[in-house]
């Protein structure tokens, strides 16, 4: 057998019924190519670590910043009076119809909210100080994402505490994982300088396409605020132009104060407001590369922006049939979600051919989705 190989190799392969092609690709001259390129790499990854650590070193302001958000939102509740039960304020007959705690209580829990959230910070940004502690990097962003829920999970009587607390939250978030390298991620996918995915023409992540989602889910936030201030009892009243309501409230304050409004748990256009503000942190998070560096937070984006922005889109529709008119500033920010769904969908599209690439490569499916990596075939935008 062996001297017919020899005597014609190719002969051989096609009366066996075999792929030569598959045992060339395996031939000692490959094996040497990859001998050869062995210590490079290993030269290189040693270089990027080396890049990652002294990166790391410039960033250490993030972690003191987020160390002084904590001191900032420890003292909050004392200068905003959260525990004097005479500065609760009037309550407002939106308040009253929801059968809600007292004022003086809800104001107090914000206040014991934001003590604990601020102690929690300050852990954390000391934490993430230490290369071993970088996982702190997430609880940070874990309790940015509890302020932007805090005050509309308590019912906060206090403007200035739901002000402070979306504000610190947000800034929580951008400073652990937006500013600084979010930790997890693959240092073969970061290596990896292609940004374009193969058989594309554009990178699907590039700042180009996600400026405008960012933009848009801030001025949805501001809208969507607004209205939340109504439903929580910061102000008394709210714009609009065009459409009547019903019991002394125009379009907009008996949408937002009707049934539908009410069956939920919380301030709906409060839900809106935060929303907006994780899609627009959601849209500055990564680079052009995020489409195979960061597949969970697309698919998060994708979940966030698609089907919500469906549901919102529906809600919209309902509007005249079960609640008998319209609401102008819900129109607009529906307009704005309309937009950013197909800015959307071609980033969700390439991670998704990206993970089918790395499953059929062998690579393991949930480190692939969780922290990235290379892609053969991508090329740099030039």
């Amino acid at each position: 057998m062996v001297e017919a190989l020899k005597a014609d190799p190719a002969g051989w392969y096609a009366a066996n019924k075999l792929n030569a092609a598959k045992v060339a690709g395996g031939s000692a001259a490959p094996r040497r190519a990859a001998e050869h390129d062995a210590p490079m790499h290993g030269d290189a990854m040693q270089e990027h670590h080396a890049e990652m650590a002294a990166m790391r070193q410039r960033m250490l302001w993030v972690h003191f910043l987020v160390v002084a958000l904590g001191a900032w939102l420890l003292t909050s509740p004392f200068q905003f009076a959260l525990f004097d039960p005479a500065a609760a304020g009037t309550v407002r007959d939106v308040t009253q119809e929801r059968g809600l705690w007292d004022p003086a209580l809800r104001n107090a829990l914000t206040g014991w909210s934001d003590i604990a959230s601020g102690l929690l910070l300050m852990l954390f940004g000391a934490l993430a100080l230490s290369p071993r502690f970088a996982w702190a990097q997430w609880g940070t962003t874990a309790v940015g994402l509890w302020l932007l829920f805090a005050p509309l999970f308590l019912w906060t009587p206090s403007a200035a505490a739901y002000a402070n607390d979306t504000i610190v939250g947000a800034l929580a978030v951008i400073f652990s994982v937006l500013v600084p390298m979010m930790p997890g991620m693959s240092h073969e996918g970061m290596m990896d300088e292609s940004e374009i995915p193969p058989g594309w023409t554009y990178s699907p992540s590039s700042w180009l396409q996600r400026l405008p989602i960012i933009a848009l889910g801030f001025f949805g936030f501001l809208i969507a605020r607004y209205m939340a201030a109504y439903q929580l009892g910061h102000i008394d009243a709210v714009w609009e132009p065009f459409f009547s309501g019903g019991s002394g409230r125009n379009g907009t304050e008996y949408i937002i104060t009707s049934d539908v409004s009410r069956a939920w748990p919380i301030a709906d256009a409060g839900l809106g407001a935060t929303s907006y503000m994780i899609e627009a942190l959601m849209g500055a998070m990564g680079s052009a590369k995020r489409w195979r560096t960061m597949p969970w937070m697309v698919t998060f984006f994708f979940i966030l922006v698609v089907p919500l922005g469906g549901v919102s889109i529906f809600f919209i529709i309902i509007q005249p049939i079960v609640i008998g008119t319209y609401c102008t500033l819900c129109l607009i920010a529906a307009a704005a979600m309309l937009v950013m769904i197909p800015l959307t969908l071609d980033e969700v599209v390439a991670m998704g051919q990206y993970m089918l690439r790395s499953v059929r490569a062998g690579r393991p499916f949930w480190r692939t989705f969780f922290h990235g990596g290379p892609d053969v075939g991508g090329q740099p935008d030039e």
